[in-house]
């Protein structure tokens, strides 16, 4: 019984019923235009002339629907009045890809067209004026009839007419009957709030083409996110691997060679900064905070990598051809990112000995490889892995159309080769 009362007793079924009086009291000032036809059309009956006026009312309020900027007032007041979730309605558009990643098939099609569902704020927005005009009428009625029956119920007697019909309310009946009257108002309340709270989501909803926008811009900010993901893993973990083995490094030689140390100590300063300005970039994307330009490494950036290598005491052999230069932008960047994660992952699980890095740039393709020893006496051991390193790199190459090779290549040789076609690079 009590969940039966509980509508009766909200404060949002009165805020509700309020945003249906304001969407009424909006439209009288169509009603002036609304009346001009029948004015001009004196002659024709009156059940016309005011079928005509219902007629052009209901067109002009329809045609003040079609506005977008009437639809955002109607979604700001349903959801602050009718308390229900709706989103802010957004622009057809077509959101731009992430660095990195190609296209997503919500983005490629782009938006469906922006106004193919826009018959439906006209609709709401009629079916809103309609409920506020008769809900307000009706519960406004029964409550001035709930408040005069009770007067004078002992001497006088009272008689209600409605459409034609007409009833003689005597003595103490008038209680009762007031007492119903104000019931049936606050259910006229309840039935409009309700009606408005079921009409809002189909109409005042995201529409098709907002809900495939929505979907391709949550695709691109997943997209961006695992890059991210991608950019941290690759530049904090080639760090740490190197700050770890140049370090052991350091104490091996400090007493023997001081300058050694110091110059091991110093690459471990910047790698170590370098590593920082990515995890503030990346931590500042994820905050949703306004964050810097993004460190872009590129090929360009490659001789300062295998430096930090070399100071980490490793022995690096590169072989670069082409012109390197004229790969640029998001090929670049990847290219860096992939022999970046192949040069870590020698560090970490090689056997010592030469670690072979070959950039071979030409006219269809970037071709890149890294190889290292393997074997007995590996460094898997020493280093924990997350298992994520080759999984990224071959989702990063798969997203720029490339191929991938990683394994075994010959007794005691580990191998990573990638293809990139040119013809992407931004």
């Amino acid at each position: 019984m009590f969940r039966g009362i509980r509508p009766f007793l909200r404060g949002s079924t009165y805020a509700g019923v309020l945003f249906a009086s304001c969407g009424a009291l909006a439209s009288l000032p169509l009603l002036a235009f609304a009346m001009l036809p029948a004015l001009l059309w004196r002659s024709a009956p009156w059940g016309v002339q005011a079928a005509l006026c219902l007629l052009v009312w209901a067109a002009l309020v329809a045609a003040v629907g079609l506005a977008r900027t009437t639809r955002r007032v109607l979604v700001v007041g349903a959801r602050r009045l009718l308390r229900v979730p709706l989103p802010d309605p957004v622009a057809g558009r077509r959101p731009a890809s992430p660095p990195g990643t190609a296209p997503s098939a919500a983005a490629s099609s782009g938006t469906a067209n922006p106004g193919a569902d826009r018959w439906r704020t006209p609709l709401w927005l009629l079916l809103h004026v309609v409920l506020g005009w008769t809900g307000g009428l009706a519960s406004c009625v029964l409550f001035v009839m709930a408040l005069s029956l009770p007067g004078d119920w002992l001497d006088g007697e009272a008689r209600l007419s409605l459409f034609g019909r007409s009833v003689q309310v005597t003595g103490a009946w008038r209680w009762p009957v007031a007492l119903g009257c104000l019931l049936l108002a606050l259910a006229v309340c309840v039935l409009v709030t309700g009606a408005l709270r079921r009409l809002a989501p189909p109409l005042l909803g995201p529409s098709s083409a907002e809900r495939l926008a929505l979907a391709a811009e949550r695709e691109l900010l997943l997209a961006e996110r695992n890059r991210l993901a991608h950019e941290l893993h690759d530049s904090i973990g080639h760090t740490l691997t190197a700050a770890t083995i140049q370090a052991a490094v350091a104490g091996e030689v400090l007493a023997a060679d001081p300058a050694a140390a110091r110059a091991a100590m110093r690459s471990i300063e910047e790698s170590t900064r370098a590593a920082l300005e990515d995890l503030d970039y990346v931590l500042g994307v994820l905050r949703e905070e306004e964050a810097g330009t993004a460190p872009a490494r590129t090929l360009a950036d490659l001789p300062e990598l295998l430096d930090r290598l070399r100071h980490a005491g490793a022995v690096v052999e590169p072989e670069l051809s082409g012109d390197l230069t004229q790969v640029q932008g998001t090929l670049s960047r990847a290219a860096y990112r992939i022999l970046q994660e192949g040069l870590t992952n020698a560090l970490r699980h090689g056997a010592g000995g030469p670690i072979e890095v070959r950039v071979a740039a030409a006219p269809d393709g970037l071709e890149l490889s890294v190889v290292n020893r393997t074997g007995a006496g590996t460094g898997r051991g020493a280093f924990p892995t997350s298992g994520h390193g080759l999984p990224g790199l071959a989702e990063r190459v798969r997203l720029l159309h490339g191929e991938i090779e990683a394994g075994q290549d010959g007794p005691q040789r580990w191998r990573l080769a990638v293809r990139l076609p040119v013809r992407l690079s931004a």
